[in-house]
């Protein structure tokens, strides 16, 4: 770049200055979205033993983060195109920041809890304003191919970086050292904001609806709450009643978006094979994943006796795969195709996790590692190219709208992930013959059977250990080959779903030779 302001180009398209320096401070504010959902898992036995909070609240400091974003993506994506996304950006930022604080001092398991929803809230401005903002800021589609493919690559890296820097924080600080992270980089990330980005909304957005966001949020949250609790518990009246309150809030919410003239968020961008296909291929990876990596951490230190830090560092090779494959995905795309990409990413993750069915409790490294990579691989190359499909299909003034759907389906995904992979590993764990006077606890949970043979005889909690963690690697291995399953289904319908999708090329031309 030797001049600052280069000419347009084939596209009429100007390059801005400066969009590089400002996709990195977008790179950031995604970054720390990722690691806050990670770091809390490893925090979790820590901030158990100091609030001492019950079961339930438990859960639920470990879940409300999520449902609150789950429940407001589509909202916040949606005010940004109406008041400005960097305005939103830069708003949601200090906002995480200052929350952030609150959750490293809360001093009572009630405190924590509104203090993470607190954070999904602010949480939930920053992943549809970044996506929506590399919109505006890359006119060229080649260059946009790959500034997503870095934001990708920080989203998967930032979930992978989580347990390391969460790892390594824990062994040295105390818990709400994980979450005081976060003010550094925020006030970067506000400081060179206010500088380098560029403002764009919708020019004209219509009136905003709160009857569609109280439905939405409603829905969303009713919705994710029934699986995580149907996971975690069974079976319940009043879990199926959440679940359908959710889900008559959701169609609530499509009927009214259907009438609206202006409304929350445009259903007909569904009529697009290309974004319906990437939305639902992103749900069905996220959820083919989630559960595997959420279970893979107690894994690694449950049963194998790795600490902290080095679970996280064993977990890296995903995050090195899938930056390597979102960097090259977009090229990829153009010289292959869009649907042989993903198929294939798709397949390859698929194929990752059957391997995985074979685990034991003295599993080798070489083959987690070697997994783990090719998960990170396939993955990376299909998000990268499915984010890059949703936000080319769609007008660049529904950019943020549209960049909501896809976080959302991710968050979606991971919640059904969690719910369904986790109750067949919870399914098989709770069925463990242990000795005679293993406490009920031991039942529960892994991390429930350490805390009971700690107070037991020697022999007796050797037996209890090697039969919860018998039964844990044997629910492990179903949940992957549950998640293959799941995963070889996505591939093939990405392949007919995303037939004839071609990503946009800056040349005019309607081929690419990468």
């Amino acid at each position: 770049m030797t001049s600052t302001l280069q000419p347009a180009d084939a596209t009429g398209a100007v390059k801005r200055p400066g969009r590089w320096l400002a996709l990195s401070v977008l790179v950031l504010a995604v970054l720390l979205v990722a690691v806050d959902a990670t770091v809390l898992g490893l925090a979790t036995p820590y901030i158990s033993e100091d609030l001492a909070p019950s079961g339930t609240q438990l859960l639920w400091i470990g879940d409300v983060y999520s449902f609150v974003i789950a429940g407001l993506l589509v909202t916040m994506g949606s005010l940004g195109d109406r008041i400005g996304r960097k305005r939103i950006l830069l708003v949601g930022a200090t906002a995480f920041g200052a929350v952030s604080v609150l959750n490293a001092y809360a001093s009572t398991p009630e405190l924590m809890i509104v203090a993470r929803a607190l954070l999904g809230v602010a949480g939930a401005t920053l992943m549809p304003a970044t996506l929506a903002l590399i919109r505006n800021l890359f006119h060229d589609p080649r260059e946009r191919s790959l500034a997503v493919g870095v934001w990708g690559a920080a989203a998967s890296a930032g979930a992978a970086v989580g347990p390391v820097v969460g790892g390594f924080l824990l062994e040295h600080f105390w818990w709400g050292s994980v979450f005081l992270i976060n003010l550094p980089v925020m006030a970067v990330l506000v400081l060179v904001g206010v500088k380098l980005l560029p403002e764009s909304r919708d020019p004209n957005p219509g009136p905003w609806d709160p009857a569609s966001v109280a439905l939405s949020l409603a829905g969303m949250v009713g919705v994710v709450y029934a699986l995580k609790e149907a996971a975690a518990h069974g079976f319940a009246w009043a879990t199926l009643g959440a679940g359908l309150i959710g889900a008559a809030a959701l169609y609530g919410f499509v009927r009214r978006q259907l009438t609206l003239p202006a409304p929350l968020l445009d259903m007909r961008l569904f009529r697009s094979r290309g974004f319906s296909g990437a939305v639902l291929a992103d749900l069905l990876t996220i959820l083919g994943l989630s559960g595997l990596v959420f279970f893979l951490s107690q894994y690694l230190q449950l049963v194998q006796g790795r600490r902290p830090f080095e679970a996280g560092l064993a977990e890296l090779p995903a995050a090195v795969g899938a930056v390597a494959a979102g960097l090259i995905a977009g090229r990829a795309a153009r010289r292959f195709s869009v649907r042989a990409v993903v198929s294939g990413g798709l397949a390859a993750v698929g194929l990752a996790l059957a391997a995985l069915t074979v685990i034991g409790q003295n599993t080798g490294y070489p083959l987690l590692g070697a997994a783990l990579l090719v998960v990170g691989v396939g993955a990376g190359f299909s998000f990268t190219v499915t984010a890059d499909v949703i936000l080319s299909s769609v007008p660049k003034e529904q950019a943020g709208a549209a960049s909501a759907v896809s976080e959302t389906a991710y968050e979606l995904g991971a919640a059904l992930g969690i719910a369904l992979l986790g109750s067949i590993v919870t399914g098989v764990y709770r069925d463990f013959t242990g000795p005679a006077g293993t406490p009920e606890a031991a039942h529960e949970s892994l991390g429930g059977a350490v805390e009971s043979a700690a107070h037991l005889p020697a022999d007796t909690a050797a037996a209890l250990l090697d039969a919860a963690r018998q039964s844990f690697v044997d629910g492990l291995s179903l949940a992957a080959g549950a998640g293959a399953v799941v995963l070889l289904a996505a591939s093939v319908a990405a392949w007919f779903l995303l037939r004839g999708q071609k990503l946009e090329d800056g040349h005019g031309e309607g081929h690419g030779h990468g």
